[in-house]
């Protein structure tokens, strides 16, 4: 028997990373049918990338059919796998989430912040009514989340849905290791990273190369301003953190990071690109049109290398091989958004954490890395806290828990800003947040 894999979102302009990641992996991986799913809005897009997976399939000469539809309960009966990876009001959503914000003199970032709150307002219903019918149509299924903000959402879904078998993705870490592999010049496989955090919020606790302990090393690299890597990705701006800072804190933040160690930078150059009409959102835009474009060509059946500068590299690597390690029983260590459970200490048991789990047939076993150290715990500490009441007022559609999230946020400087950024976004998006308007 073949897998059945449905992609709710399949118009993505990251889908033929997901079909690249299965075809390397067919012979052990048999994918013998992947739905690609989407709303109205993105019919078009659907097709279009639709027919390039079709194309990169006959070139690998792989036996995996590619079915379209717009009705998800079409697709998900009897799938094995689901994979989420959808953006409610599309990018048109995205730029109200970052250019609202800035115009109040604060940082308005996709999963960050004002703008992470309200995306995840908008998304988390969503993919409630989506675990309803994954629960009816295929309850077997493993439900893989790449849909943003991650963490939240797979927090979510556990806290809300009748579903056990959820994981929350992001390609930060993923991302992270190979960053690593490139400044020591060395093989990923050698390299193993204890991952402990938040998704966004997550850190390299521990770095090993053939089992030797490297963190001291890997901080001296990343501080060496003559290196050509960095820890950055193409959606955020570089940074440079001072070597004593980094050794101090003794563990590699990830690139989202610079948002709360860097902040005043950050939103100066945010702000910088604000005032010049080219936030992030307006750049994606502008890269998904030529994407598009591209993907069009009738000869083209490969992943393009266009597609890294949308900022989703490792995709295929970080969905496609928790899939296999999944089917496959590799019990192979992976960092992945998951129910604490207690491998956290001081997060309560059914928050998401993003931790290294070892992965079995049965599910994500997580690594316990107890107490993290005082110097990041508190951050930590403070983005659960907002993630757990933003999540609730998404739910409960409570605007008094939406204000005290975004004021308690670090990034919000206080709570009239806060009203004020929450009163125009609900505007902005209220054909998307029914439950804030009953």
């Amino acid at each position: 028997m073949g897998i059945k894999v449905v992609t709710i979102g399949g118009g993505s302009s990251y889908t033929p990373e997901l079909v690249e990641g299965f075809i390397k992996r067919h012979s052990h991986l048999p994918v013998d049918e992947l739905w690609l799913v989407d709303v109205a809005e993105g019919k078009e897009k659907l097709e279009i990338v639709a027919n390039l997976a079709r194309r990169m399939v006959q070139k690998a000469k792989v036996s995996i059919k590619i079915f379209t539809t717009l009705d998800r309960r079409e697709a998900l009966k009897d799938a094995d796998f689901v994979t989420t990876q959808l953006r409610v009001g599309q990018l048109d959503a995205r730029e109200k989430d970052e250019s609202i914000p800035l115009s109040h003199g604060i940082l308005g970032q996709e999963t960050n912040g004002a703008g992470g709150m309200f995306k995840a307002f908008r998304t988390i219903p969503v993919l409630l009514n989506i675990s309803k019918d994954i629960e009816e149509l295929c309850p077997n299924a493993w439900l893989i989340n790449f849909t943003n903000p991650s963490g939240m959402v797979t927090e979510a879904l556990i806290r809300y849905s009748n579903l056990k078998k959820v994981i929350g993705l992001c390609n930060v870490p993923l991302h992270m290791e190979m960053t690593f592999a490139k400044l020591l010049d060395v093989d990923p496989k050698r390299l193993q990273v204890v991952f402990g955090g938040l998704n966004h919020m997550v850190y390299a606790l521990k770095v090993f190369l053939d089992g030797e302990l490297i963190t001291d090393k890997v901080i001296d690299y990343i501080t060496d301003k003559s290196k050509t890597e960095n820890l950055s990705m193409k959606n955020i701006i570089p940074v440079n953190y001072e070597k004593s800072f980094l050794k101090s804190l003794g563990v590699i933040p990830c690139p989202y990071h610079n948002y709360y160690y860097k902040s005043d930078f950050m939103v100066a150059e945010e702000l910088e690109q604000f005032k010049k009409g080219n936030i992030r959102a307006q750049a994606v835009k502008k890269i998904e049109k030529e994407l598009f474009d591209v993907y069009q060509d009738v000869n083209l059946d490969i992943k393009p290398p266009q597609l890294e500068q949308r900022g989703g590299a490792y995709y295929s690597d970080a969905a496609c091989r928790l899939i296999d390690s999944l089917y496959n029983d590799k019990r192979d260590i992976q960092p992945i958004d998951v129910r604490n459970g207690g491998a956290i200490a001081g997060i309560d048991e059914d928050s998401a954490v993003e931790i290294s789990c070892v992965i079995t047939k049965s599910g994500p076993i997580p690594l316990t890395v107890g107490k993290l150290p005082v110097a990041i715990n508190g951050l930590v500490q403070q983005i659960k806290s907002f993630e757990r009441l933003t999540i609730e007022a998404a739910v409960e559609g409570d605007i008094d828990k939406a204000l005290l999230a975004l004021t308690i946020n670090p990034l919000t400087p206080s709570d009239n800003t806060a009203k004020i950024v929450i009163d125009e976004l609900l505007e902005a998006h209220k054909n998307y947040l029914p439950q804030f308007f009953k």
